[in-house]
């Protein structure tokens, strides 16, 4: 059952979000406290289920044992999930970081809209489908953390808010790096501010206005930095500092606020590999045999401004997909197939499938066909893409998967190496923490991502939905790794690559012991359900 939250620091939390709704938005209030016991049963399952996995408690009675040792219980058991943490977390960071997530996610639920409206324009659509997925992450217990925020500022500008600004501010040309953003601004954007001579336009998102304004005085003071009127309306989507802009243009901008277990601003790495990857990438597609069904939403252009952490006032360009489907073909987050759809009584995946035929088990075998190949190629040249739920958008034409959108390449990891032997170069901004020469972190993004969290919750759910066997999936998806090494054999690591991943064992990131270090990967080692 779902315990009442009624004392402790969870309700005082509440009890301070709860006033600052009946200033801001009253309508809000009722739905706030009533969803509040589900918020807390919700990420203390996610919590309860990291832990087990995470072997930092004992696996106890009720769960349910999925894939890579992922244990699934119906209740929390406790009304705080800080309550789970009790001798684990000793400084009561992570503890806080779980009580804000529970709160944001009450929230976001007294705010919850299933409504998708129609339009002609799909990355509008995506961003509705988006708001399906209310809690966020499907893995992660702090899916809906906030650190930074108060509870204003999540009304003005989470997801559920439908709307945010971006403002402008000139920056003086020898304080720059990186591509001028002001002329593909005013490009497509009449009303914006121009940059006074001897400047540049950097855009910024609005909460961060506020934030380098007094962060960066001493900047503006001197002329480094000049604040400009006007702005631009923008929608933000679930990764919050990525915003689309009107005509389905995408900008990713610093929001130095933490959500999951990141600080969301941008490095300067970030901003000059960017274009530099999308051009790599758009030639390995290219020559890819299944290329033709992968959509990538390139970064052309970025930007930073070297002051203070250099991290602040970054901005990445990003293509959408407007304009590039086909007729009949609809794209949906991947965060939103795992997701209640209130139009069909069932998940996202659930309508597809049946939309599909109703045959789960050919179902996964085409989206596995659609989404693993292409990722498995890119690996043997050294490339692992953060293939995530959140960072994919498949498409779908009458509910049969057809195409692949892949966005977001600041989390891929590349060997050097490796894309040497394949003929390929790149020239990453020193430091570059994508890089990597150990083959073991190559791997293991990929496998984390693409087939845990991504294939791994869907498989989960195909099973709920449609009773598939979850043995029986993995051996549908260890065919069709199968059939693509079959394919790779005279590629360079592909022998060992396909050793890898269907080893018995295989590494899986350790959320919680992470947030309780402090910083960098983990991984520990699970059952991998394609061995064999």
């Amino acid at each position: 059952m779902i315990r009442l939250v009624t004392t402790g620091r969870l309700a005082a939390a509440a009890a301070h979000t709860e006033a600052a709704l009946a200033v801001h938005e009253p309508h809000l209030v009722d739905g706030f406290v009533r969803n509040l016991p589900h918020a807390a049963d919700t990420v203390g399952r996610r919590l309860r289920a990291a832990l087990t996995r995470e072997n930092l408690t004992p696996k106890t009675a009720g769960g349910h044992t999925h894939a890579f040792n992922r244990t699934e219980y119906p209740h929390a058991g406790v009304a705080d999930p800080v309550d789970l943490l009790a001798g684990i977390d000793t400084t009561g960071t992570f503890s806080t970081e779980i009580r804000n997530a529970v709160i944001n996610l009450a929230l976001a639920h007294a705010r919850y809209d299933p409504t998708i409206p129609t339009s002609a324009n799909p990355d509008l659509t995506a961003v509705h489908l988006e708001r399906l997925a209310v809690a966020g992450h499907n893995l992660h217990p702090c899916g809906r953390t906030r650190l930074g925020w108060d509870t204003g500022d999540v009304l003005a500008h989470d997801l559920e808010a439908g709307h945010t600004r971006i403002h402008f501010i000139a920056v003086r040309d020898d304080t720059h790096l990186g591509d001028d953003l002001g002329p593909w601004l005013h490009q497509h954007f009449h009303d914006i501010p121009h940059a006074p001579p001897g400047h540049r336009l950097q855009p910024v998102h609005a909460w961060q206005h506020d934030t380098v304004l007094t962060r960066y005085a001493d900047a503006f003071t001197d002329g480094t930095l000049k604040r400009l009127d006007g702005h631009l309306d923008a929608t933000p989507t679930a990764a919050l500092r990525t915003l689309l802009l009107p005509g389905g243009h995408y900008l990713k901008v610093s929001l130095d606020i933490q959500v999951t277990s990141t600080r969301r601003s941008i490095s300067i790495a970030s901003t000059r590999n960017g274009p530099t990857l999308s051009t790599l990438l758009t030639q390995l597609i290219d020559d890819d045999p299944d290329g033709h069904r992968i959509l990538l939403m390139t970064e052309p252009a970025g930007a930073a401004v070297p002051t203070g952490s250099g991290r602040d006032l970054s901005a990445i360009t990003r293509t959408g997909l407007t304009g590039r489907l086909q007729p009949g073909e609809h794209a949906i987050p991947g965060g939103a197939l795992p997701a209640y759809d209130p139009t069909t009584g069932t998940t996202v995946l659930a309508g597809l499938v049946n939309t599909a035929g109703g045959n789960p088990a050919t179902w996964l075998t085409d989206y596995t066909r659609l989404l693993l190949p292409p990722l498995l190629r890119l690996l043997t040249h050294g490339i692992a893409l953060e293939a995530h739920l959140q960072n994919c958008l498949p498409t779908f034409k009458n509910g049969h998967p057809h195409r692949l959108a892949l966005r977001d390449f600041a989390g891929l990891r590349l060997h050097p190496g490796r894309l040497t032997q394949t003929g390929h170069t790149i020239d990453l901004w020193p430091g570059s923490v994508i890089s990597t020469d150990n083959t073991e972190t190559l791997r293991a993004k990929l496998g984390y991502t693409a087939l845990q969290a991504h294939l791994g919750e869907l498989v989960i759910r195909l099973a709920e939905s449609h009773n598939l066997d979850e043995t029986h999936a993995w051996r549908l998806i260890r065919t069709v790794i199968d059939d693509t090494y079959d394919t790779l054999r005279p590629h360079p690591h592909a022998t060992a690559d396909h050793h890898w991943l269907t080893a018995a064992h295989i590494p899986h990131k350790a959320l919680v012991r992470m947030r309780l270090a402090g910083a960098g990967d983990i991984h520990i080692t699970v059952d991998n359900p394609l061995h064999g």
